[in-house]
């Protein structure tokens, strides 16, 4: 293992990744402590605090979540807190019309001019969708959530605070947009996926530690009321392991299609005939269909939250999306399938697959070449895709039944109850993965001793 790290800094190109990577990372924590002009910090805190007492408020609920994904740049009212959720939602909002839209869907066929356009077209729509929740981010302030004046007496509420702050949370979501596409196209991994990931394990050794301090280790197993016992912790470090597990199998996981080379003769000899194995990924989505779903319904979360504050009657539709509601359940899971499927679409083409294997002289046993092989492969990833974003609703809902089962707080469950794990794990997959094929490809030794992480052959 160490001489694998050692071989990452012998490649050159691969060091000025890894070392970009590193860079990138830095400068996004680091962002997450600047605060907004003209907030006081320590009001802040004692708004947080009293959004989480207890554990159980949906209002606490809701802050622990956003909050996660934005690395804590939203529980400190700093230039990040709006995190990278406006680009992905504008990301997903592109790839939605790209499928509708006619003009959109030929600049896409265009290849790398038409994705340049396309990606010009989303920083628009990231900076409009910024100035929108930046605006009831700033009514929330003012609103003087729990009667604290979180705007500080030399700066007064009013149009000029609500232009500043919208101007320093535009900036900043727009920044760390540049930080995600820079990273993608200079470091290692999806840089978004990456900067989610870098936000989340931040927030882990402070939740391992509250978990900690939650268990009563003077009464180990008769614990006082409201303190859990070592039982409940042994439960919850199982169901931990048991998740990460469970994530990589599902993320490793294939199912190995046969596929045979046509025979064909030359003189006296035969050639081809071979069989080999395509695979198709269980988890052809990755981590997208959580990151997306969830950057969705930050919307209601913080358009209705705010609204409420200073309007009561939006109250009810705040209250219906709220974190752990039927409501926010049952669309955050359908979100998840429709994201697995439709993702699923845009980067499995059947059809092409099935063409280019015609044109090879592939085939699949028993099925005949052309139409016949692509819906044979649109129906198996059909159902390998059902599998998947079954798995991946199961671990978006954990979070929720380990809070209210273990009586463990939002930030503990959240962080390692499901989906943070997923994406943790799910990225540093990917991470490992590049290192690995960016090693191979220079005959350096990599993280595996055959050379490559295994997937499944079954499942």
């Amino acid at each position: 293992m160490l001489r694998t790290f050692a071989n990452i800094f012998r490649v050159a190109d691969l060091r000025k990744k890894v070392l970009v990577t590193l860079f990138m990372i830095v400068v996004f924590r680091l962002g997450t402590y600047v605060p907004l002009p003209g907030i006081n910090t320590a009001a802040v805190t004692q708004v947080v605090d009293k959004f989480r007492e207890g554990g159980r408020s949906a209002a606490g609920r809701a802050l622990s979540l956003i909050d996660l994904f934005t690395g804590g740049a939203l529980g400190r009212c700093t230039v990040f807190a709006l995190g990278i959720m406006p680009y992905i939602s504008a990301s997903i909002i592109f790839q939605l019309l790209t499928t509708v839209i006619k003009p959109l869907e030929e600049l896409q066929r265009e290849g790398e001019a038409g994705r340049k356009k396309i990606n010009q077209y989303t920083r628009y729509a990231t900076v409009v969708l910024c100035m929108v929740q930046s605006f009831f981010m700033s009514s929330w302030i003012e609103g003087r959530p729990f009667e604290v004046q979180l705007v500080t007496p030399g700066m007064q509420a009013g149009p000029w605070f609500e232009i500043s702050t919208m101007l320093a949370l535009t900036a900043g979501s727009v920044f760390l947009m540049w930080l995600g596409e820079t990273l993608t196209e200079h470091g290692i991994g999806n840089g978004i996926s990456v900067l989610i990931m870098a936000g989340i394990v931040d927030r882990m050794p402070t939740a391992a530690q509250q978990l900690w301090n939650r268990v009563d280790w003077s009464r180990p197993f008769t614990p006082e009321a409201g303190r859990m016992n070592v039982i409940m912790l042994v439960f919850f470090i199982a169901i931990y392991l048991g998740v990460v597990v469970g994530v990589v199998m599902i993320t490793q996981g294939q199912r190995r299609v046969t596929v045979q080379q046509a025979k064909h003769t030359r003189g006296h000899r035969v050639y081809g005939g071979q069989r080999h194995y395509m695979p198709l990924r269980v988890g052809q989505a990755g981590v997208i269909p959580i990151i997306f779903a969830q950057s969705l319904l930050t919307f209601p979360n913080i358009i209705f939250g705010s609204l409420s504050a200073r309007w009561p009657s939006f109250g009810f539709i705040a209250a219906a999306f709220q974190v752990g509601s039927f409501t926010y359940t049952f669309v955050y899971i359908l979100l998840i399938v429709f994201f697995c499927y439709f993702w699923t679409a845009v980067v499995f083409n059947p059809l092409k697959m099935a063409e280019e294997m015609k044109n090879y002289g592939h085939f699949v046993p028993g099925i005949r070449p052309g139409k016949m092989t692509a819906q044979y492969l649109e129906r198996l990833m059909t159902r390998i895709t059902l599998a998947g974003s079954a798995f991946l609703a199961f671990i978006a809902v954990l979070p929720q039944l380990i809070h209210s089962s273990l009586d463990v707080g939002a930030n503990v469950a959240y962080l390692y109850g499901g989906t943070s794990l997923l994406i943790i794990v799910g990225v540093a997959l990917e991470i490992v993965q590049k290192i690995e094929s960016h090693l191979l490809m220079r005959h350096y030794e990599g993280f595996m001793k055959k050379g490559r992480i295994h997937g499944r052959s079954s499942w």
